[in-house]
């Protein structure tokens, strides 16, 4: 079309009455933000000259997106989530808060309420005859580097075939099949029995991936796990590593490779006496070190739906 109407009376009225942005009641920040959002699409409609069949293919698409229900997975493919996680980070260097373990994105497959065991937790409750044993292991530390007692390390990861349990379509795992959380004693120490896991695809049918088709990009993950670490007196820490030698780590369709995050693989025997499903086994230590409350309160808090199952 060629025209510019974002900035003429008509529209700019138009987008304070779509937020009754003037008017009394609802709830003013929503009110700015929606504002704010609808502005900057209207202006990008003008400035790329956004054609009706382009808006509505859009439209269709975010319909199709609910239906599968992946805004989550397609948040962190869009580098949403790293985004936020490079704000936190930005946010820590400038009130001084340097050191912890470094931060890195949740995902959209966490499901609350594993079982909290003491010290060591075995959570692979479910047969995988393609994946091998795998003990992770370490302590969790203070910001003076002294272990911390009592903190709570919940672990979840995909299986060998890459679903994770919950969530898994071909229904083979059960609801906290390698999800599981153990509590530190005095020592800080923890340790976790489970599997080796594998990386991961979107859904190759499903809207993230018709959107990375369409810019010519894979949804592919590289073999992680996942944790939160929480205690008393600390920040939460949200964070994965990657599984080290992993041809993907580098290509990460969420953005959530981080160097200090790639630990080393140890191959080690012993795994029977462990009650592993084979003696030999792989061997992870990592430890995490948590950080300080800000101002007594810990900002690293995030709400968000999130899945939730009885153990």
């Amino acid at each position: 079309m060629n025209v510019k109407v974002f900035d003429t009376k008509e529209v700019q009225d138009l987008l304070k009455a779509a937020t009754n942005a003037e008017g009394a009641g609802g709830n003013a920040r929503f009110k700015q933000v929606l504002g704010r959002l609808l502005g900057d699409l209207f202006k990008a409609i003008d400035d790329l000259d956004i054609t009706p069949d382009e808006v509505w293919a859009g439209i269709h698409y975010l319909n199709k997106l609910g239906q599968d229900g992946e805004a989550a997975l397609l948040a962190a493919g869009l580098g949403l989530e790293k985004y936020l996680d490079i704000r936190m980070d930005a946010a820590d260097k400038a009130a001084g808060l340097d050191g912890g373990t470094p931060r890195t994105i949740e995902g959209p497959l966490y499901v609350a309420g594993a079982p909290v065991r003491e010290g060591v937790s075995k959570i692979d409750i479910n047969p995988d005859a393609d994946a091998g044993p795998l003990v992770i292991h370490g302590t969790v530390n203070g910001p003076d580097g002294k272990p911390v007692a009592g903190a709570v390390v919940e672990c979840w990861h995909a299986n060998s075939k890459g679903f994770y349990s919950h969530f898994d379509p071909t229904g083979a795992q059960d609801d906290f099949n390698l999800r599981g959380a153990v509590r530190t004693g005095a020592d800080g120490k923890y340790e976790i029995r489970t599997l080796m896991p594998v990386g991961y695809g979107c859904p190759p049918q499903g809207a993230t991936q018709q959107l990375l088709d369409a810019v010519a990009r894979h949804g592919n993950r590289p073999a992680h796990v996942h944790f939160f670490v929480t205690s008393e007196g600390h920040r939460k820490l949200t964070t994965q590593f990657n599984i080290e030698g992993d041809p993907l780590i580098w290509d990460d369709f969420a953005y959530a490779t981080r160097e200090e995050l790639i630990p080393h693989v140890v191959d080690k025997t012993g795994g029977a006496a462990l009650g592993l499903k084979a003696d030999a086994y792989k061997d992870i230590a990592f430890d995490f070190s948590l950080t300080t409350l800000v101002q007594g309160k810990d900002n690293q808090i995030v709400n968000r739906p999130r899945a939730a199952a009885t153990a």
